[in-house]
C-alpha cells in the first residue's frame, strides 16, 4: 500500500522528479566521460607529452568528486523536500517508522542507480558523438581512445551507488527524528544565515587569502612542481565558497538596507526570493563557478593547443607542400587544395647525385627559407641564384623536399648552362597553405601516393614540413582533444547545474507569484523580476569564473607560447552559450511560476 501511495506521490509531481532526475543523468554521463580519460592510463600516456597528465588527472578527479558530491546532496536534499510531506502524512495515518524507512531507502537507491544507469548510456554517446567530432577536426589520433570503457562505467556505478546508500541512511534518519507538523511545513519555512558581521568579515578574508594563494601558485608551477596543483585545488575551491558565502549575505543586505533601490518596482520581493533560500545558493554557485572556470578553461586551453599546432609548423619551413614531377592524378587533386597563399615551380634537371637549378629562375622566383636563430627566434630568408650557396647548409632540411632519395646535393648553374645539360627537366611545385589543418587529409593522400611513387621510405628522405605537423599534431592533437572534450563535458553539467538549481524551486516559488498576479501585479513586472534574480545568479559565477580562468592560464606559460592569445574567441563563444541557457531557463521558470490565465 505504501508503494502505491509513493507512485502515486511521484506521478502528481512528475514534471519536479523530471528535472531531479534529467539532472541527475547529465552528472553521472559527465562523471563516466571524464572517468573515460581519468581511469585510460594508456590513453593518457600516449596523447600527451607531459609525464604528470595523469597525477594532473588525479587532481581533477578529486575536484569532479567533491563537485559531484554537492550536486548529488543538492539534488538528495531536494528529493526530500518534494517527499517530506507526503512520508508525514503516511505517518499521520499509522505507517511505521521502520516502513518509511524502508521506502525512503529503495526510492533514494533507486533514483541513485537509475540516474547512474541512463547517465552511462548518455555519456556513452556523448563521448563517441564528441570524440567522433573533435578527431575528425583535430585530425588527433587519440591512440587508446575508448567509447565504451569498463573501468569508467564500474567507476560511476560505484560512486553513485554508494553516494546515495549513504544518502538514504541519513534521509531516514533525518526524517524520522523531526517532528510530523516541521515535516509539513517545511516547504514554507526560510533556509537563512545568521546574519553576524565578523563571520561574514572572517570569511571575506579567508576567500581573498585563499584565492590569492591558489593564484599565485598556479603562476609557480615550474618551481614547485605537480604539488601545486593540490595546493591550488584546494585554495581555490575553498575561497570561491567563502567569497560568494560572505558577499551574497553582504550584498542582499546591503541593497535591501537601501530603500530607495529595495522600493523601485519589485526589487524586495527579487531580494526576498534570493533571501528566502539563501544556503543553498552559496553552495550551489560555488560549484557553478568552479564548473564555468573547468569549462571555460578546458575549451581555452585546448584551442590554444590547436592554434600552437600551426605555429610550431611554421618554424619548420615556409613550404607546406612539394611535388616532385606531379603527375596528372597528383595536379588534379592539388587543384583542389584550399588557401593557397603562394604557389611557385621550379625547374630541375638530374645529374649523378646532383640536383642543378636554374640561377634566373632562383632571382625571379625566391626560394623561401626558414632559419633557426636561437631558442624561439627564427627569420625568413629569401633565397636567390645568388645567395643559394651561403644559406643551402642552414636550409638543408627544407631543401631535402626538393629532391628525391639518392640525390645528395644542389648546384646553381646560369640559365644557359642549364640549358646545356644533359638529361630530362622535372618540376618542383612547392605550396604555401593559409591553413595546412583544412587541407590535412588531402596532403596526406598526395605525400602517401607520393612517397609510394619514388620509393620514400622515412621522414628524412621526404623533408616535408607536412610530415614536422603531423608529428606535433599527434602531440599536441591530443591535448587539445582533451581540452574540447572535457570543456563540452563540464559545460553541460555546468547548464545542468544551474538550471537545475533555478527550476527546482520553481514549484514553490509559483504560489507567491500567483498572489502577486492577484493584487494586480503586471506580467511584465513580475517577467522583470525573474529575470533580475536568474541574471544574478548566473552573473555572479560567471565573473569569478572567468578571473580562475585568467590567472589559471599561468599554469600554461611552460607549455604555450602564447597561452593569452586569442581569448576573446573562446570567451566570446562561451557567452554566448552561457546567455543560451540563461535565455531558456529564464523561459522554462517563467512558464511554471507566471500563469498567462488567472481563471484557469
Amino acid at each position: 500500500m505504501l508503494r502505491k501511495l509513493a507512485l502515486g506521490g511521484i506521478r502528481a509531481r512528475f514534471r519536479d522528479y523530471a528535472v531531479l532526475f534529467s539532472g541527475l543523468v547529465i552528472a553521472s554521463a559527465v562523471f563516466y566521460m571524464f572517468m573515460t580519460m581519468a581511469t585510460n592510463k594508456a590513453f593518457l600516456a600516449s596523447n600527451s607529452p607531459i609525464s604528470a597528465t595523469p597525477v594532473i588527472f588525479g587532481f581533477g578527479t578529486v575536484l569532479l568528486v567533491i563537485i559531484t558530491t554537492v550536486y548529488i546532496v543538492y539534488a538528495n536534499t531536494f528529493l526530500m523536500s518534494m517527499r517530506q510531506r507526503d512520508y508525514a502524512m503516511f505517518m499521520m495515518l499509522g505507517a511505521k517508522s521502520g516502513k518509511i524507512a524502508q521506502l525512503i531507502f529503495l526510492e533514494t537507491v533507486a533514483v541513485g542507480l537509475g540516474a547512474a544507469a541512463v547517465g552511462v548510456v548518455v555519456g556513452t554517446g556523448l563521448t563517441a558523438v564528441a570524440g567522433s567530432i573533435f578527431l575528425g577536426m583535430l585530425h588527433a589520433p587519440a591512440t587508446h581512445f575508448a567509447v565504451l570503457w569498463l573501468p569508467a562505467v564500474i567507476a560511476t556505478f560505484a560512486f553513485f551507488l554508494a553516494m546515495f546508500v549513504i544518502a538514504a541512511f541519513v534521509n531516514a534518519a533525518r526524517l524520522l527524528k523531526t517532528p510530523v507538523l516541521n515535516l509539513l511545513h517545511a516547504t514554507t519555512l526560510p533556509n537563512r544565515i545568521q546574519q553576524k558581521r565578523w563571520v561574514l568579515a572572517l570569511q571575506a578574508v579567508l576567500a581573498v587569502v585563499l584565492l590569492a594563494i591558489g593564484y599565485w601558485i598556479m603562476g609557480k608551477l615550474m618551481n614547485f612542481g605537480v604539488p601545486a596543483i593540490g595546493i591550488a585545488l584546494v585554495t581555490i575551491v575553498l575561497g570561491t565558497y567563502f567569497l560568494f558565502n560572505a558577499l551574497l549575505v553582504w550584498a542582499i543586505g546591503l541593497l535591501r538596507r537601501n530603500r530607495r533601490f529595495a522600493a523601485r518596482g519589485l526589487h524586495t520581493f527579487t531580494l526576498g526570493q534570493l533571501s528566502f533560500r539563501l544556503r543553498d545558493y552559496t553552495k550551489i554557485l560555488a560549484v557553478v563557478a568552479m564548473l564555468f572556470a573547468l569549462a571555460l578553461g578546458a575549451i581555452t586551453v585546448g584551442l590554444g593547443f590547436k592554434d600552437a599546432i600551426p605555429e610550431m609548423a611554421k618554424q619548420q619551413g615556409k613550404y607546406d607542400l612539394v611535388l616532385m614531377a606531379p603527375n596528372a592524378s597528383a595536379k588534379q587533386s592539388a587543384a583542389k587544395l584550399t588557401g593557397v597563399a603562394k604557389k611557385v615551380t621550379y625547374r630541375e634537371r638530374v645529374v649523378g647525385k646532383t640536383v642543378y637549378l636554374n640561377a634566373a629562375e632562383l632571382d625571379a622566383k625566391r626560394l623561401d627559407l626558414v632559419l633557426y636563430r636561437g631558442p624561439g627566434k627564427v627569420v625568413e630568408q629569401a633565397v636567390t641564384g645568388q645567395n643559394f650557396a651561403k644559406y643551402q647548409d642552414e636550409g638543408y632540411s627544407q631543401l631535402q623536399a626538393f629532391k628525391l632519395p639518392g640525390e645528395e646535393s644542389f648546384k646553381v648553374v646560369s640559365e644557359a648552362a642549364f640549358a646545356k645539360l644533359s638529361g630530362s627537366t622535372r618540376t618542383a611545385v612547392a605550396y604555401q597553405l593559409k591553413d595546412i589543418g583544412a587541407n590535412y587529409d588531402r596532403i596526406d593522400a598526395l605525400l602517401t601516393a607520393q612517397n609510394k611513387r619514388y620509393k620514400i621510405e622515412s621522414a628524412d628522405q621526404s623533408g616535408q614540413k607536412f610530415v614536422t605537423y603531423a608529428l606535433i599534431n599527434s602531440m599536441f592533437g591530443g591535448l587539445a582533444f582533451m581540452g574540447f572534450f572535457l570543456g563540452l563535458a563540464f559545460l553541460a553539467m555546468l547548464a545542468s547545474t544551474l538550471m537545475f538549481k533555478i527550476l527546482s524551486g520553481a514549484s514553490f516559488d509559483a504560489a507567491r507569484y500567483l498572489m502577486l498576479q492577484k493584487i494586480g501585479v503586471r506580467q511584465g513586472l513580475l517577467r522583470k523580476s525573474v529575470r533580475q534574480e536568474i541574471g544574478a545568479l548566473f552573473a555572479f559565477p560567471a565573473g569569478l569564473g572567468m578571473v580562475h580562468v585568467l590567472f589559471g592560464l599561468q599554469m600554461f606559460n611552460g607549455l604555450l607560447q602564447h597561452p593569452y592569445q586569442g581569448l576573446l574567441l573562446p570567451f566570446g563563444i562561451f557567452l554566448v552559450l552561457y546567455a543560451v541557457y540563461y535565455g531558456l531557463t529564464v523561459w522554462l521558470y517563467e512558464s511554471i511560476v507566471i500563469k498567462k490565465d488567472l481563471a484557469a
